[in-house]
């Protein structure tokens, strides 16, 4: 039984017009879900993806009026996006500079070369050459070329304060393997991957870890991210892991039908929420494909609602 990668990573926003115009426009990435965090649904939910919504290719916003986030150890401090090569990065330092977005310059990481950048808020990020391995999905309506365009997430980065608690949950529980250790920005950094041993899992099926045992404990806020989703691709399986989690008595929310998918929440010993969310049955549920991320929408269960949540919430667009 074995993680397929990254399905989504959730954000905080305090600001959805500016972020709605950000990952858009600026990014080029397309809206494909319009909604509401089902928990609270004052908020929005919204998920940016590439052309075919598919799995591993979603980062997604919460709309909390939140305090900036303080940044520290035991949160996911980087959040990667895939382009195709070394061209794409050109294209993207020049086109983040020219947006007056502080953009810094490409360097090589893990033998990659990369290009971090921070959203309006804060949000980190990181543009990685993946080489154009890989299918890609890409969204006629783009504000960005095909060839340029963000394919998909790469590895998420962590910060914890006791790596050796988080690798016995990510190697014991989740069935992962720690793979490699690489430097970056004189920081020591531990690669976990998913999938079969000697498999091709790819960038998005890695989790990257940074222990700092000196940093003070990160507080989440807008410009921070919420938690991170991992793969799995059929509901068998989702229940297996579910079962699995309750014989080894980690503590976790029981299963969970966001209707787009469904999810099972647990915390690392560090207190990162991490998530398992199906593949299916997509986005494309209650929306032709064409028409994704167009309306708000909501699952069955709060349709009844929709004049009440509509009333509660800002337009963005």
């Amino acid at each position: 039984m074995q993680l397929g990668g990254i399905h989504h990573l959730t954000a905080i926003s305090a600001k959805p017009r500016d972020n709605l115009a950000f990952y858009t426009g600026l990014l080029g990435m397309r809206l494909v879900k319009k909604t509401v965090n089902q928990d609270d649904v004052s908020a929005y939910h919204l998920f940016y993806a590439d052309g075919k919504a598919n799995p591993g290719t979603d980062l997604t916003f919460f709309d909390f009026p939140a305090a900036p986030e303080r940044r520290g150890t035991n949160s996911i401090s980087r959040t990667g996006l895939r382009v195709a090569g070394e061209n794409a990065l050109g294209y993207w330092r020049d086109r983040l500079k020219k947006a007056g977005v502080e953009a810094r310059d490409v360097v090589e990481v893990d033998g990659r070369l990369t290009l971090p950048f921070e959203d309006g808020e804060g949000q980190r990020l990181v543009l990685v050459d993946d080489g154009g391995k890989g299918a890609a999905s890409p969204w006629e309506r783009s504000t960005v070329p095909a060839e340029h365009q963000v394919r998909a997430l790469r590895p998420i980065v962590l910060t914890v304060h006791d790596l050796s608690r988080t690798a016995f949950v990510l190697t014991e529980v989740m069935n992962m393997r720690r793979v490699r250790d690489y430097a970056a920005h004189g920081a020591q950094i531990h690669v976990f991957a998913m999938g079969e041993a000697g498999a091709e899992s790819g960038l998005a099926a890695e989790l990257h870890m940074l222990e700092d045992k000196e940093a003070p404990i990160a507080r989440q806020g807008a410009g921070g991210v919420h938690h991170v989703a991992f793969r799995t691709p059929d509901e068998a399986q989702y229940h297996a892991w579910t079962a699995r989690l309750n014989a080894l008595r980690v503590p976790n929310s029981g299963e969970v039908d966001r209707f787009y998918f469904r999810s099972l929440y647990f915390r690392e010993p560090n207190g990162i929420l991490f998530e398992i969310a199906t593949d299916g049955p997509g986005f494309a549920t209650d929306e032709p494909m064409e028409k994704l991320g167009e309306k708000l929408a909501l699952p069955p269960f709060l349709e009844p609602r929709r004049a009440a949540i509509e009333a509660g919430l800002k337009p963005i667009e």
